[in-house]
């Protein structure tokens, strides 16, 4: 009897549980954005008969369903905080890289004696065995999460080989051919993996720095490098990355327009020149892409750099995309803001340097030296145009995703002397930021989605979400 009570209540207990939760998954509002994730979530899809017959609608709804459930985030962070407190982690035969693997040995197996990658590259001593505790453990998909407590530092395994990102180098060859008045400056921007990671996880990653030379020994002499690996790396032990997220910092980017200027033979001002701001108890993208607790319980300044004696304007055009992240119409040109003000905690602070990547930037400051800039970048290259306001006469700074024009008319009409690549490793080693910044160049229109071809004049791109926002 006793035997079958107890049964019972278990059964009732087990229901009760299983009405709560549906109840809460039925009835509750949906989550529509993920701030641990950075990302907005699946909404809910038009319906049509054609949908319906293909099976696509049926598709949508379930990814609706399970994507955008109440209490997300909450419910990922209880999770992760159960992780924590068991010990249960990803083991190192989980490791997946986020590199792109154009080549075969784009993905590097765990090194056994000398591996020819490592031959002749000075990246064996990048790593201080005293830069961060070596308690170094695999969260999860190459993202390794070294250190600990206030330390702890999230990192992005690098795939890429040393024969690599040819492309990157033969697309600015491309521009410099094309613009040949031109000043045209290649820049790649290391990763913190680069200069923090735990020699006893190294076989894990592959060195960035023969891939760097790589680049720069494909760029025609008419190409100017710009090399920012050593100056990072003489100030590494200074907040130059960000801890919990995967972008370096607005002093890694102060040092990196330092050494740009200096190629360009522009002015340039040292940090006295500039008023220092702080977003307290930031968190960023690595928290989320890591599922590791520890970055949320480590949470860092987010500190930031305003000029002082210039006098700027900001104008910004905004793009707008559909479902297909492709973009169908832009704004007309309207003035803001280059620094956003971001709340202590507020984990988009990153985009406290002109607020969103989805748009076209164009500052003009008072150095009237005829020097018009363009920045072609990725989100990294967010930290370079606010040093440059005592340098350029105009900054105008396009993101590889979203630009609607052709830039030959583009650098015809803005009266542009120098453009910059500035992208990171990862992005600079994909071939499709390469054959974006190569169909900037042409005079008539691609595709054009039917809904945006009255809104938009010139060439539509195609945008694909970028899972860590690179």
């Amino acid at each position: 009897m006793k035997h079958r009570k107890s049964s019972l209540t278990y059964i009732i207990l087990i229901a009760i549980v299983f009405v709560a939760i549906s109840v809460v998954f039925d009835t509750f509002p949906r989550s529509r954005m993920s701030q641990l994730e950075k990302r907005e979530l699946a909404t809910f899809p038009s319906f049509s008969w054609e949908s319906l017959a293909d099976g696509s609608f049926t598709s949508k709804v379930s990814s609706w369903f399970s994507d955008s459930e109440p209490f997300r985030d909450e419910l990922m962070t209880l999770s992760m905080q159960v992780k924590h407190l068991i010990g249960i982690a990803p083991t190192e035969d989980n490791i997946k890289f986020h590199a792109p693997e154009p080549e075969k040995q784009a993905s590097r197996p765990k090194r056994k004696g000398k591996n020819p990658i490592y031959e002749n590259a000075d990246d064996h001593s990048e790593t201080d065995e005293n830069t961060l505790e070596e308690n170094a453990k695999i969260a999860n998909a190459g993202i390794m999460v070294v250190g600990k407590d206030k330390n702890v530092r999230a990192l992005m395994a690098f795939g890429g080989s040393a024969t690599g990102c040819t492309d990157y180098a033969d697309v600015a060859n491309y521009y410099k051919a094309t613009f040949p008045d031109v000043n045209v400056y290649c820049m790649v921007i290391p990763t913190a993996i680069a200069y923090y990671c735990p020699e006893k996880v190294k076989r894990y990653t592959n060195p960035q720095l023969p891939t760097i030379r790589n680049v720069f020994a494909h760029l025609n002499p008419g190409v100017k490098p710009v090399n920012i690996y050593f100056i990072l790396k003489k100030h590494k032990d200074e907040d130059i990355f960000l801890r919990t997220d995967h972008h370096w910092t607005p002093l890694g980017g102060f040092y990196a327009a330092q050494t740009f200027a200096k190629v360009a033979r522009v002015p340039f001002r040292d940090l006295k020149s500039y008023e220092q701001h702080v977003v307290h108890r930031y968190v960023g993208s690595m928290y989320g892409y890591s599922k590791d607790i520890a970055l949320k319980n480590a949470p860092e300044d987010f500190v930031y750099y305003v000029p002082t004696d210039v006098e700027y304007t900001t104008t910004y055009i905004d793009y707008t995309l559909n479902e297909n992240y492709r973009i169908v119409s832009e704004s007309r040109p309207q003035e803001g803001p280059f620094f956003y003000k971001y709340k202590d905690g507020n984990g988009g602070a990153y985009c406290t340097m002109m607020g969103s990547d989805q748009r076209l930037t164009v500052v003009r400051t008072s150095t009237k030296n005829h020097r018009r800039l363009i920045i072609l970048k990725d989100s990294f290259g967010n930290m370079l145009p606010g040093y440059l306001f005592y340098s350029f006469e105009e900054i105008h700074v396009i993101d590889n995703r979203y630009f609607t024009h052709d830039i030959v008319q583009y650098v015809r009409e803005h009266h542009i002397t120098d453009i910059l690549f500035a992208n990171n490793i990862f992005s600079a080693y994909l071939k499709s930021t390469c054959n974006k910044y190569r169909r900037f160049i042409k005079e008539q229109p691609d595709s054009i989605a039917p809904e945006a071809k009255s809104n938009v004049p010139e060439e539509i791109t195609e945008v694909k979400p970028d899972s860590i926002s690179l």
